[in-house]
């Protein structure tokens, strides 16, 4: 009974381990490993450690068309980036499900004094669990400007409204009853 217990237990787990190795990186060169969320967003939790070689190396998560981008040396985006070092950590809650990429860059070469290649120790795991968050979103410029001016079209309508018939009852003689 207890057995069974635990397999449940174990089922019910809602993190997921990816990596958990060491990559060799020449200088001035990247790898990368690819995360595909295809069903629910995670929190992506990922970190290094320089074993040997070089000191500069830096983590980014990034989106798959992004990784193209960089691929062909044209401007690409990144969702979070550490700073380059002998080790990091990033933590970072997907937005919506798709393709998206863990990139460990050696940055020797790239301006720091050394130029040699590094063995980094890379984990990263996945986190399906913890707070679903409403997905926060804005109006358009012109959609908002309509709001505005809508909103101030009815307030002014109401205070007019107001005041006339205020000044009607003002201005009317009472009526006497007697």
């Amino acid at each position: 009974m207890i057995v069974f217990a635990w397999i449940l237990l174990l089922a019910a787990s809602t993190s997921v381990e990816l990596v958990d190795e060491v990559y060799g990186i020449p200088p001035a060169e990247w790898r990368y490993v690819e995360i595909d969320l295809k069903q629910q967003p995670a929190l992506v939790v990922a970190s290094y450690q320089v074993e040997t070689g070089a000191p500069e190396v830096r983590l980014a998560l990034m989106r798959r068309e992004d990784l193209e981008r960089l691929r062909d040396g044209r401007p690409h985006g990144v969702l979070e980036v550490t700073p380059p070092g002998p080790s990091g950590h990033l933590a970072h809650r997907v937005p919506r499900p798709g393709e998206y990429v863990i990139v460990l860059e050696n940055r020797a070469g790239l301006g720091a004094p050394w130029a040699g290649p590094a063995a980094v120790h890379l984990r990263i795991r996945l986190d399906f669990a913890g707070r679903r968050e409403p997905e926060v979103t804005l109006l358009s410029r012109p959609r908002q400007l309509t709001v505005i001016v809508l909103s101030f079209a009815v307030f002014f309508g109401i205070v007019t409204y107001s005041a006339r018939r205020l000044l009607r009852a003002i201005r009317r003689p009472p009526v006497s009853g007697d």
